[in-house]
């Protein structure tokens, strides 16, 4: 009779894990997952519709792609990618994310570019498609459309009901953090250094303004290239051009610098051989280059564009998955600039 009360603890042990197993199911049902036919049944052309406006928008704009992949990192890396930074304080009467002094020198053409796919989705698939994957799609589109690679979406995200300045500060990296510091911060995201060193690929196109690397060719203090007045890490040629370039930029801080001078307008691995050069233009730059753990992905990509291509495609379609609502955990916003 020894034997029947572990046979009992047996059988109770499998009702158990069905049970769990069976909850599961059940879970996963009701919190819908990203999925690239998301929209197969409500809006089948969304991809179309925005590649259309998009592709427009490029071409009128050519800043238009660099400064929409700064857009979604920037949205996904607070509170996920939810489309809370594309909420105008004019339309506000708190403070959102895009008055944050990090998010004010996003640029208007591509809050503009995703305003204009959302309008043709809302007339063609009214209060279908959200904000935050009209983001995801555009900055895919774009990628390809510089050249670079072409990869699929999940859809499904929602949009966020709130969106606050004060949730930006500590969320995105800064122009002068060390590695090792945003190797952290990314491995909070769930962001693999590997894939953060294939992200940082997007600087690849692009421009910053002079501002956010002043201190590197302005005064600078230490190191051997203190004497020049700028960072040592920066080929002295460039460097003197920088300076030249950037002369102004107090008066004016709209002057801006190319991120790639080499091939500022293609998609490419350039960034990643321009970093051994000296040829990397913000302090972030050059320390994945000096720091072992990241250096090792830098000098793969610099010499194999076909790995680079795979890793981003790969890291982009990770960082869509950051912190993503679905289902009621969110809304689908008519207007991307308004909390409706």
């Amino acid at each position: 009779m020894a034997g029947a009360p572990r046979l009992r603890r047996r059988r109770l042990l499998s009702l158990a894990l069905l049970l769990t197993a069976a909850a599961s199911c059940a879970a996963a049902k009701a919190s819908p997952r990203l999925s690239p036919n998301y929209y197969r049944h409500t809006c089948p052309h969304v991809e179309r519709i925005v590649s259309d406006v998009i592709a427009a928008k490029q071409r009128a704009n050519p800043s238009t792609a660099a400064g929409t992949l700064r857009l979604f990192f920037h949205d996904c890396f607070v509170n996920g990618c939810d489309a809370s930074v594309l909420v105008s304080p004019l339309s506000s009467d708190a403070t959102p994310e895009r008055a944050a002094e990090i998010n004010l020198s996003l640029p208007g053409d591509a809050f503009d570019a995703v305003a204009r796919a959302k309008a043709a989705l809302e007339s063609a698939c009214p209060g279908v498609v959200s904000c935050a994957d009209v983001l995801a799609l555009a900055a895919r589109d774009l990628v390809a459309i510089l050249g670079g690679p072409r990869f699929p979406v999940a859809l499904g995200r929602r949009d966020s009901r709130r969106s606050d300045a004060r949730d930006v500060e500590g969320n995105l990296p800064r122009t002068n953090m060390s590695a090792r510091a945003m190797a952290r911060l990314f491995a909070s995201k769930g962001i693999t250094a590997r894939e953060m060193v294939a992200l940082a690929g997007a600087h690849t196109v692009g421009f910053s303004h002079c501002g956010e690397f002043a201190h590197r060719i302005y005064g600078y203090r230490g190191g051997a290239g203190a004497g020049e007045g700028h960072d040592p890490r920066l080929n002295p040629e460039f460097a003197r051009a920088l300076q030249r370039s950037c002369a102004g930029y107090r008066s004016d801080p709209t002057v801006s610098i190319f991120n790639d001078i080499v091939t500022p307008r293609d998609f490419d691995e350039a960034y990643y051989k321009n970093l051994p050069r000296g040829l990397g233009l913000l302090a972030s730059d050059a320390a994945l280059w000096e720091y072992p753990p990241t250096r090792v992905f830098a000098e793969r990509y610099a010499g194999n564009r076909t790995a680079f291509f795979e890793d981003f495609a790969a890291a982009m379609q990770r960082l869509g998955a950051v912190g993503v609502k679905t289902g009621r955990q969110g809304v689908v916003r008519r207007r991307c600039d308004a909390l409706d």
